[in-house]
Order: C-alpha cells, then sequence, then structure tokens
C-alpha cells in the first residue's frame, strides 16, 4: 500500500473543494457511481483471489505428482466431483490449460514455472486493483459526507 504524504494530502483537500462546489445531484451521481465502481474492483479482487489459490492448489497437484512413481493407481478428476480410476503413465508430462480450452504439453517443472508466473502477475495486479479500490472508496466516502452536510445545511436553512 502507499504510504499517504504531503502531495496525497493536497490532492484530497482539492478533490474536497471540487466537490464542495458541486450541486446536490452532481453528489449523488458521484457517490453512486463511486459506489458502483468499489463494487465491481471488489468483485474482480474476489475473482482474482480465486484464481491464484487455484493455481496454488494447481502447483501443489503437480508438486505431488512429481513425487509418484509410473504406474501407480489415482483418481483423475473428471468434473469438481467426479472422478475416475486410472493409472499414471508418464509422469514427467502434464496438460496445461491456458484457457479458452486451449492445452499444452509441458513438462512438470514448466507447468510449475506457468502456475509460479501467473500467481505473481495476479498478485500485483491484485495490489493495484486494492488501491485503486481504496482510492474510489475515499472519493465515495468524501462525497457522502460533503453530500451529508450539504442536506444538514439545506434542511437548516427551511
Amino acid at each position: 500500500m502507499a504510504t499517504r504524504g504531503p502531495r496525497a494530502e493536497a490532492g484530497n483537500k482539492i478533490r474536497a473543494l471540487e466537490m464542495e462546489k458541486m450541486s446536490l445531484e452532481q453528489l449523488k451521481s458521484l457517490k453512486k457511481q463511486s459506489d458502483l465502481e468499489v463494487n465491481l474492483l471488489q468483485d474482480s479482487l474476489n475473482k482474482i483471489r480465486t484464481a491464484a489459490t487455484r493455481l496454488e492448489i494447481a502447483s501443489t497437484a503437480l508438486h505431488d505428482l512429481s513425487l509418484r512413481p509410473q504406474g501407480k493407481k489415482l483418481l483423475v478428476p473428471l468434473t469438481a466431483s467426479l472422478y475416475a480410476p486410472g493409472t499414471l503413465d508418464d509422469a514427467d508430462k502434464v496438460l496445461v490449460d491456458v484457457g479458452t480450452g486451449y492445452f499444452i504439453e509441458k513438462t512438470i517443472t514448466e507447468g510449475k514455472d506457468y502456475c509460479d508466473r501467473k500467481i505473481n502477475l495476479l498478485k500485483s495486479n491484485y495490489e493495484e486493483l486494492i488501491e485503486m479500490a481504496s482510492k474510489k472508496k475515499n472519493i465515495a466516502d468524501e462525497a457522502g459526507m460533503i453530500l451529508q452536510a450539504k442536506l444538514r445545511e439545506s434542511s437548516a436553512s427551511t
């Protein structure tokens, strides 16, 4: 996470001054839009977390597979809940799902490297999304506070 310094605080003050000049409808719209963006970013964060977990499980499975001797009997997953008995024929090569129905034959080491690269990419994307979500959340909170203050002001004057 980035640290908040004088530059970030100055940016927040400028943004708050700009928001104070907005009408009630503009503030409501800004708050609604910011909240929507925060929710979308949260969904993306959850999907990235899920994908990273699956890749970590796959990497662990590749490690476990490399320890099994050729000819070993095992259960092969056909779906998430359906397994069929099988025999390990070639413990040196695996098929890696690279997306949209495409599979590439790789060695176990290459498969683990692929998983590790994808995990690192997802983690860097995750960090960027957290930063973006935090900024959007701050904007939504500021807009909400200014909106509430303006509503109190207008109700007190009438």
